[in-house]
């Protein structure tokens, strides 16, 4: 499915995005002719069975992996072409992510684990000291910034995660099922946070198989087989 109206605004575009694994002599096809305009400031979901290519989907859009076919313009540039090391500067400083299973470090504090993403960036210690504090106070999570990630609850680990994504403020943020290892409170907790900073302008790319999630983004993209099978919009 071709996305029909090419959006000018579009912080994301994918055109004609293929993926095939290959292994001896036996191909899969986990993405087929994907094309896709995510606008700036949108709430996009994603969704669909186990298998589906889903979260395929957002490793390409993540910078994670690279299409075998097909574009990918990220702000306008073409990046499914780049080297594994610019990959890594896009993506540091442009993408955010929110994991299923936290990827926090274990043995750096909460302050540490969001400090991290700053501290590859070169960001001098006093920015990025105010962007760590002002991260963990949107999350709710400031007294807690010397605590471990044993010592947090999965809701709270997640929070720290998203402190993290969203700490050096970039302009696309991806999460891939960020309530699958929380319990249903927590769980809606983390997706009123992820709503309040969509209401705040951020441009929020959400994989998820729970439809209650899906619902609350403005548009859901259905896949199945490695294809967009059908699109949902709301008002």
């Amino acid at each position: 499915m071709r996305a029909p109206h090419p959006s000018p605004d579009a912080l994301v575009r994918l055109e004609c995005v293929q993926k095939v694994f290959r292994a001896r002599s036996a191909e899969t096809h986990a993405l087929s002719n994907i094309s896709l305009d995510v606008r700036r400031g949108e709430y996009l979901a994603i969704s669909g069975p186990s298998g589906c290519g889903k979260s395929t989907l957002l490793s390409i859009l993540g910078l994670l992996d690279v299409p075998t076919a097909g574009e990918y313009h990220l702000d306008g540039r073409p990046v499914s072409s780049l080297g594994a090391d610019e990959r890594a500067r896009v993506r540091g400083r442009e993408i955010g992510f929110v994991f299923q299973s936290f990827n926090l470090i274990g043995d750096l504090t909460a302050y540490d684990n969001v400090e991290l993403p700053l501290t590859y960036r070169d960001v001098p210690r006093a920015e990025r000291e105010h962007a760590v504090w002002a991260a963990l106070e949107r999350v709710g999570m400031a007294d807690l910034v010397d605590h471990y990630p044993s010592e947090l609850s999965g809701g709270e680990q997640q929070r720290v995660a998203v402190a993290r994504a969203l700490v050096g403020a970039p302009p696309l943020l991806l999460a891939d099922e960020p309530t699958g290892n929380l319990d249903s409170a927590n769980g809606d907790a983390v997706m009123d946070l992820l709503a309040d900073l969509h209401s705040e302008g951020a441009t929020i790319i959400l994989v998820t198989h729970d439809p209650r999630y899906a619902d609350r983004a403005g548009r859901t993209l259905h896949i199945l087989d490695g294809r967009i099978v059908r699109e949902e919009q709301r008002a």
